[in-house]
């Protein structure tokens, strides 16, 4: 009997749940055939001068500006991001590349190190073909952010999407290729959960990077580990949001909606939990809530919607029970809370507050629009709710008094904190978290440093006074 399971990877509208496109799998032997081929193609690739292939990854940054709208439409399409942050994340990704392509062979250049006698130096070598797991939410960030390094490095990548951006996976795999990667050197896989594995095991894979959920990110590090191969992990979040003051009120509260209803709140680094010293508690979430309210769901294509879908049926459903199980629980419901009434996967904006401890939304990632608001006394309080956490990724301060803002944000248990900006991320900073949101750095210069082998090479004189041997 012929196996009729259906395929993993498939664009389902968001907006409509109209079922667009179907891609079929590879397992087994065609999966040990990309292998060859991709572990073949580092062997060519890491011998190419590091200038030609950063060439490579310039002409495919290029290649992204120029095909900006097509990608754009694409992401909205397939995950339901609205078209005008659709289009900012295609410059976001394309501005990787280019930081990259620029600054990457310097990144990479030998480094020497001080000794008495001779000399000593550090070569950042590759370690070969990587894979790389990759999330919907930003179809195209994500994957550019593993990517884009590792090419420059001299690694080549095997790149397993997201099931529900199929579509955008193969528009990446395709401007690669038109950007000159030979082949092997960037490739898509329609792979399923226990090929991952499988691919993980081989012998010519040496490392694996994975952007996704804890439960996905515990199964790739134990692999990898049980194979004695480095990973990195940017898994959940649930940022921080703490204000200290009145001062600037209007802003900040702009910077809380924007900082949380991003993406239509699908961001790890989204503002989560907003932590509000008590004299301005009342005034910030009643700021909130009319901003909330005044959101209109529509078409994500569509330059007046203003809140998107969210990127499936069963996240916006999954997020709906997280919201009535809390406030069954106890919580109150500021605003919204509930389905939009129309077609798509909608979620009213919602406010919570009076949330505490053995509550769902206490503990747990709220993936997408709705805002958890706590009171707190004073500096200290703040601080000690921010860090009750199981995550930690980024996190936000806001203040009028920098200094103070410094000195909280020091004090904040995460990977990253921004002092009066919510957490957001560019090409030159480093981005990654603690806990269980992962380990590892992507981005800035710290992003070559994952996958690479930092080779002592130290040289003597041939009649050098021979040393005690140590290992």
């Amino acid at each position: 009997m012929s196996d009729q399971r259906k395929s993993s990877f498939a664009t389902v509208s968001p907006y409509t749940g109209e079922t667009l496109k179907e891609f079929p799998e590879i397992e087994g032997r065609k999966v040990d055939s990309v292998l060859e081929t991709a572990g073949k193609a580092f062997d060519a690739w890491r011998e190419r001068p590091i200038e030609e292939r950063a060439a490579v990854v310039a002409r495919a940054a290029d290649l992204m500006k120029e095909r900006k709208e097509e990608l754009a439409q694409l992401i909205t399409l397939e995950m339901g991001k609205l078209i005008s942050e659709a289009r900012g994340e295609v410059d976001l990704a394309a501005s990787i590349l280019k930081y990259y392509a620029k600054h990457g062979p310097d990144f990479a250049a030998p480094e020497p190190l001080d000794v008495e006698e001779g000399e000593a130096y550090l070569v950042n070598e590759p370690l070969g073909v990587l894979l790389g797991v990759m999330p919907w939410n930003f179809p195209l960030y994500q994957v550019v952010r593993f990517a884009g390094p590792n090419l420059l490095l001299g690694n080549t990548v095997l790149v397993k999407h997201a099931g529900i951006c199929p579509q955008s996976a193969l528009a990446l795999e395709t401007l690669f290729r038109d950007a000159q990667a030979p082949e092997g050197v960037y490739t898509n896989l329609f792979v399923s959960h226990d090929e991952i594995l499988r691919i993980i095991d081989s012998p010519v894979v040496r490392g694996a990077s994975l952007t996704g959920s804890e439960g996905a990110g515990s199964k790739v590090a134990e692999r990898a580990g049980r194979n004695m191969k480095p990973s990195l992990l940017e898994l959940g979040g649930s940022d921080v949001f703490i204000v200290l003051d009145r001062e600037n009120l209007e802003r900040t509260i702009g910077a809380a909606v924007a900082g949380r209803m991003a993406n239509t709140g699908q961001s790890c680094v989204a503002s989560k939990r907003f932590i509000v010293l008590e004299d301005v508690y009342d005034d910030f979430v009643e700021g909130m809530r009319r901003k909330f309210e005044e959101l209109r769901p529509g078409d994500p294509a569509d330059e007046a919607t203003t809140l998107g879908p969210l990127s499936s049926e069963q996240a916006a459903a999954d997020l709906a029970d997280q919201i009535r199980e809390t406030v069954e629980q106890g919580a109150e419901l500021v605003t919204g809370g509930h389905r939009i009434d129309r077609p798509g996967a909608f979620v009213e904006p919602t406010i919570i507050t009076g949330v505490k401890p053995g509550m769902r939304a206490y503990a747990e990632e709220l993936f997408g629009p709705a805002a958890v608001v706590y009171r707190v006394a004073d500096e200290d309080e703040a601080i000690s709710l921010a860090n009750d956490s199981q995550y930690g990724l980024g996190g936000s301060v806001f203040c009028a008094d920098v200094e103070r803002g410094r000195r909280v944000a020091e004090r904040v248990e995460t990977g990253m904190v921004w002092v009066n900006h919510p957490t957001s991320t560019q090409p030159d900073l480093p981005f990654g978290g603690i806990k269980r949101s992962g380990y590892g750095r992507e981005l800035s210069e710290l992003g070559m440093r994952e996958f690479v082998n930092r080779k002592l090479v130290r040289v003597l004189p041939p009649d050098a006074k021979l040393s005690g041997i140590a290992g």
